[in-house]
């Protein structure tokens, strides 16, 4: 009896993150088609002459691994982290371990994350993709511009104290500017501050509960 339990929560848990993979690329999938700029473009593959071939072979092995880690990459720049684990902490609290369960619970928070995030998704694809994509700018022009606005976001939402954590741990000279912090110190600070407020948030959320509790302990 205990085998099958333990084998039905693993297949359960294989099935919630084949169901996350699903909503996640469809939620990609989905912005990507609703946005008007991206409307009518051409994608087209040059792959030049024989002695760029090369390059270019390069070029679109990068190009396939980047798109390959676009959801992971993603989902660690943006508010995602923070809102999923509210959620648990919410749904943990209430006292109902499965209801809702774990892919409604990643899906409210995967659209509430591009509800948060569409006016820096749609600040990158101007400044950076759609460029890029009318051949008016470089890759790397490109690559600047459409990582600057989650650079803005990240900074906004990163705690200093993290930020200079990393900082020691690295041994990194502090930055002149807010701008030149590299992303190598800036995306697990954020991550960190990120957890940080959402446990702060859990806690806040779960004393009301443990209030009743009490109260109806006592009663009874």
């Amino acid at each position: 009896m205990i085998k099958f339990i333990k084998k039905y929560k693993i297949t359960q848990h294989k099935i919630t993150l084949g169901l996350f993979a699903t909503s996640l690329s469809s939620f990609f999938l989905i912005f990507l088609i609703s946005s008007p700029a991206a409307l009518g473009q051409e994608f087209s593959l040059n792959m030049g002459e024989e002695g760029a071939l090369s390059g270019r072979i390069v070029q679109l092995l990068m190009l396939m691994t980047v798109l390959s880690l676009a959801p992971a990459i993603i989902i660690v720049v943006t508010s995602f982290t923070r809102i999923v684990i509210v959620f648990s902490l919410l749904r943990s609290a209430m006292g109902t371990q499965q209801t809702p369960p774990n892919v409604v619970l990643v899906s409210l928070a995967l659209f509430m994350t591009a509800f948060i995030m569409a006016p820096t998704m749609k600040e990158a694809y101007d400044n950076g993709i759609a460029p890029l994509v009318a051949e008016q700018i470089s890759e790397e022009d490109a690559f600047d511009r459409t990582t600057a606005p989650f650079h803005d976001f990240m900074m906004k939402h990163v705690r200093e104290k993290d930020l200079l954590l990393f900082l020691d741990l690295s041994e990194t000279p502090p930055p002149a500017t807010k701008a030149d912090t590299p992303f190598q110190i800036l995306v697990p600070a954020f991550i960190i501050s990120e957890l940080r407020r959402a446990f702060e948030i859990g806690f806040l959320l779960f004393v009301p509960f443990i209030i009743i509790d009490l109260v109806v302990a006592s009663i009874l």
